[in-house]
């Protein structure tokens, strides 16, 4: 608890934010506390086999497998994720970190990868009945050299399986760009 009340103490100086009342400490507590979202990323922790579709404007769809490692790291409150491929023969690896935000209620999600020298930031809300998080959010386009907007919608199909599929913007159309299904190795 001690821990838990320093980093709460250390957040609201960096943010010059001080808590004035007990009400205020409880606010920064839940805050900082993971909780039930972060239990649902716990839950997908491991090792995952990918097949990988890209698609790219008039050309076919090109296929690939990956692999990737999910683990919940900074005492269960993000989730890292480590991918490893390749992509038009050449090596590819990612790195991506998820978090929930428990004050603002929506996920966060980051990408970098080898093959480029930008971030993807994302956001997004969970829908419980369709069991998807619909991020939105940004990415840059090399060839513009411009930021572009991104959506990935992400569903746990279930504790084996989830699905991800990504659209860009393009000329102000949404332009389906990748899926992947991810399957749990045992």
């Amino acid at each position: 608890m001690k821990k838990l009340l320093l980093l709460a103490a250390c957040a609201l100086f960096a943010t010059n934010t001080f808590a004035q009342s007990e009400e205020d400490m409880k606010a920064w507590m839940d805050y900082a506390t993971p909780g039930n979202m972060h239990e649902i990323m716990a839950t997908y922790a491991g090792e995952w086999d990918e097949k990988v579709t890209h698609y790219m404007p008039g050309q076919p769809p090109m296929k690939q497998e990956a692999t990737m490692t999910l683990e919940m790291v900074m005492d269960g409150r993000y989730q890292k994720l480590d991918f490893g491929g390749d992509f038009m023969g050449m090596p590819f690896h990612g790195l991506s970190y998820t978090g929930y935000d428990n004050a603002r209620q929506l996920f966060m999600n980051t990408w970098i990868d080898n093959l480029g020298t930008g971030i993807m930031y994302i956001e997004g809300k969970y829908d419980p009945s369709t069991k998807t998080i619909v991020y939105r959010g940004k990415t840059t386009d090399p060839v513009a050299k411009a930021e572009m907007d991104v959506r990935e919608d992400f569903t746990f199909v279930d504790d084996d399986h989830m699905r991800m599929v990504m659209y860009m913007v393009q000329d102000g159309k949404e332009i389906k760009t990748m899926e992947i299904d991810f399957t749990r190795k045992n």
